[in-house]
């Protein structure tokens, strides 16, 4: 009998043991709260520094493409809109007597399709979509190159767009310089 109280001794401290010994009761979930943030952007237009369009003659055209001109949005707006527009200056050679220049207005402008994919949602849309739809520069009032309605978020264009210069017929031989200048908002 007293083997059988030893062991049933032993086999309650074996018990006690295991129960102690037991893994606490882990939580079936658990959860954490993450936070980051979305910075603002800024709204970028971005043209060649330097166009060659090439020559002509009097009386003639001298037709040429700028470079590519792109547009990027990173401001993470609601509404991503914008419109990029275009002005130039007066091209002149020499001294600028009437004979050595030419007028913003002589020179028409089409931004032609986005000549790369777009990115981001809304709708793009060229000012001039193709050469019947070329308008004449100003250099005071900003002809519409380019335009982005609706979308959220980022987003970007690019396009290269053709000058067309309708050389005037007293004009005299020398290289013409001007600028052309794209802005967006």
């Amino acid at each position: 009998m007293r083997t059988a109280k030893i062991c049933l001794a032993g086999t309650a401290a074996a018990a006690m043991v295991g129960f102690l010994a037991a893994p606490a009761a882990a939580a079936p979930t658990d959860t954490t709260t993450v936070t980051f943030e979305v910075e603002a952007g800024t709204l970028d237009i971005d043209a060649p520094a330097t166009a060659d369009l090439g020559s002509g003659a009097p009386g003639g055209t001298i037709t040429g493409q700028l470079g590519p001109v792109t547009v990027t949005d990173s401001r993470g707006a609601a509404d991503a809109s914008w419109v990029a527009t275009v002005t130039a200056t007066v091209f002149q050679t020499g001294g600028g007597t009437p004979a050595e220049t030419v007028e913003a207005s002589l020179i028409d402008y089409w931004s032609g399709p986005a000549t790369t994919a777009t990115t981001g949602t809304g709708t793009f849309t060229p000012g001039q979509a193709n050469a019947a739809a070329a308008e004449a520069l100003d250099s005071v009032d900003p002809l519409i190159a380019f335009t982005h309605t609706g979308g959220t978020g980022g987003n970007t264009a690019t396009w290269d767009p053709t000058l067309i210069v309708n050389v005037p017929l007293d004009s005299i031989a020398g290289v013409y310089t001007g600028t052309v200048t794209h802005s967006v908002a």
